[in-house]
């Protein structure tokens, strides 16, 4: 892998960790802190398992230099933007900070909007393969 796509892959796991790290002494493990914990224990392992999957084909800007559909691919067409958000939501709930939920009121439809445009320029670049992809993955 290039190395941009190494740092973009680990970088958010060093993130996470400290945001982690720092929240231990953050007061009793409320159900709700305890979720968040989970949330985002459940939403960095995919994450980084397909930014692993992703390889060399991962780029900021919409690009169709590989059509990947192995790993976390075949199911979820795209797991950065669905485990990012449980992430997100994963980080208030745990560091006890609810008002980082509102950023998902944006975050969400932004990566929809993301996910479509992504969507337009594969499908303009492998047709009838990615289209019959889609129809097997959701999101």
């Amino acid at each position: 892998m290039r190395s941009e796509v190494w740092f973009v892959t680990l970088a958010p796991v060093i993130g996470i960790a400290l945001a982690l790290i720092l929240g231990v002494g953050l007061g009793p493990w409320t159900p709700a802190r305890i979720a968040g914990l989970v949330l985002t224990i459940v939403g960095t392992v995919p994450l980084t398992i397909a930014r692993f999957n992703l390889g060399d084909s991962f780029s900021i800007a919409p690009e169709a230099r590989k059509l990947v559909t192995h790993g976390i691919y075949s199911r979820i067409s795209h797991p950065v933007y669905v485990f990012s958000a449980v992430i997100i939501a994963g980080i208030a709930l745990y560091l006890r900070i609810p008002w980082l939920l509102l950023p998902l009121l944006a975050v969400i439809p932004l990566q929809i909007v993301r996910a479509r445009r992504e969507g337009q320029v594969l499908e303009s670049k492998f047709g009838e393969e990615y289209r019959a992809y889609r129809r097997k993955t959701w999101f």
